[in-house]
């Protein structure tokens, strides 16, 4: 006779996967009765009964129409344009600057709108730069629209304390722009730095994610970038802290330039005919 021990039946143990899906059957329905639920029944999807192939063809699906839209309509802003701002203005005039008297305590005045870039320009003040076709049009117009509007709330802060509109449109425009040129001046200054940032960040954050590979390499980029953001970030809000105070220094210092006018040109005399009885006493 067989000798050989019968062994018990292991328990059914279900994978991992298949309790995954059995779980999620209660959060879909649960999903799908809270959709019932909020479902308004005063709008029942009609139903069209009829032989007619002309009206069945005519019904069309899906025939339902999205709530909350409402166009946006304004002025068409040409393509070449990289601007979003419907109310922004012209560059303006230079022919002259004013003087800089009159200047008082802060007070309520009206908004100066922002001004439009040039054509394929980026704008910075009074600094404009070709586009880099490299950036996509949406981060130029958002990079531009956010230039104007800084300028633009700093020359309403010139308005408000005084300032003619040349004058506060140059010490606006003047600041923007050298704070740019500040600002990529630290950068490059800051490049060998940002290097070496980006290889010390992107080295500790790989060797702290490996362990968690394949995941854990994303971790990689993510410091390095962080690394390089950390070294050229200050240099550059250095640089354009001072290139704003030199711009804004320049611009209240220049001297005020008059309209061109005319020179004065003396009045020619008036001829006047002779009296009458002058006339008549020199035919007598």
């Amino acid at each position: 006779m067989g000798t050989g021990k019968h062994r018990a039946p292991k328990p059914h143990r279900p994978k991992l996967g298949s309790l995954v899906a059995v779980g999620t059957v209660p959060l879909v329905l649960a999903l799908v009765g809270t959709g019932t639920a909020n479902a308004e029944p005063d709008h029942p999807v009609p139903v069209t009964r009829t032989d007619s192939a002309d009206q069945a063809e005519a019904a069309q699906w899906p025939a339902a129409e999205a709530p909350n839209v409402r166009p946006y309509e304004g002025l068409r802003i040409p393509d070449d344009i990289l601007s979003s701002l419907q109310w922004a203005r012209p560059l303006p005039d230079h022919q002259y600057l004013a003087p800089l008297v009159g200047l008082h305590a802060p007070v309520p005045v009206a908004p100066v709108p922002p001004i439009a870039p040039p054509s394929g320009k980026l704008r910075f003040g009074d600094v404009q730069v070709d586009a880099p076709e490299w950036l996509y049009r949406e981060q130029a117009i958002q990079i531009n629209d956010t230039a104007a509007m800084a300028e633009a709330n700093m020359a309403t802060f010139f308005d408000s304390i005084g300032m003619e509109r040349t004058r506060s449109d140059r010490v606006a425009g003047q600041t923007m722009g050298a704070a740019a040129i500040g600002a990529a001046a630290g950068f490059v200054f800051a490049s060998p730095f940002a290097l070496f940032g980006a290889a010390v960040g992107g080295g500790l954050a790989l060797a702290i994610g490996l362990p968690f590979a394949p995941i854990g390499l994303a971790a990689g980029p993510i410091g390095a970038a962080y690394g390089a953001a950390l070294m050229a970030a200050p240099l550059s809000a250095i640089g354009a802290g001072i290139g704003a105070g030199l711009g804004a220094v320049h611009a209240l210092s220049a001297p005020p330039r008059a309209l061109s006018t005319p020179d004065a040109v003396a009045p020619a005399p008036e001829v006047t005919d002779p009296a009458p009885e002058a006339a008549d006493t020199a035919d007598g």
